[in-house]
């Protein structure tokens, strides 16, 4: 079967003459230039994919713009290791709120955030935001928005 004469170039000419002619060397070039191209396109695409660190702080940017407020209160402050935090700047806060009648108790790490987590108090009230289509999603301080009290 011939395909028409394309007047695009004579390189495409030559190409669909060779792929016509079944030369096994086009064609497996061509297979290995396809294959090459479809790992840098996979590899691209992983590359751009968020870390986890980037997924947190995006999650933490979202609430603080859009998430409600209300009040709750700080629990307990750990270190990563489980330990009671004696620290002035723990890594992670535990702290409750109540929304119609259920109450969140819910975790936040906090390590990266130490400059915004001074100086809290175990027991202090403090503001919450969190997302009103799942209540459980919620933080006590982001990089724009802080719900501690401060000294």
């Amino acid at each position: 079967m011939r395909y028409p004469s394309l007047t695009v170039s004579p390189f495409l000419n030559h190409l669909l003459q060779l792929l016509q002619d079944g030369d096994s060397r086009v064609v497996g070039g061509l297979v290995i230039l396809l294959l090459l191209m479809a790992l840098l396109v996979g590899f691209i695409f992983h590359l751009r994919r968020p870390s986890p660190e980037e997924i947190e702080r995006r999650r933490r940017e979202r609430l603080a713009i859009s998430g409600r407020i209300t009040d709750g209160v700080i629990t307990d402050a750990r270190s990563f290791d489980g330990e009671d935090s004696t620290s002035p700047t723990p890594d992670v806060l535990y702290y409750s709120y109540r929304l119609a009648g259920v109450t969140y108790n819910c975790a936040q790490d906090v390590s990266r955030l130490p400059d915004l987590v001074f100086g809290f108090r175990i027991d202090q009230p403090a503001q919450v935001r969190y997302d009103p289509r799942n209540p459980g999603n919620s933080i006590l301080v982001s990089e724009s928005w802080s719900g501690l009290w401060q000294k």
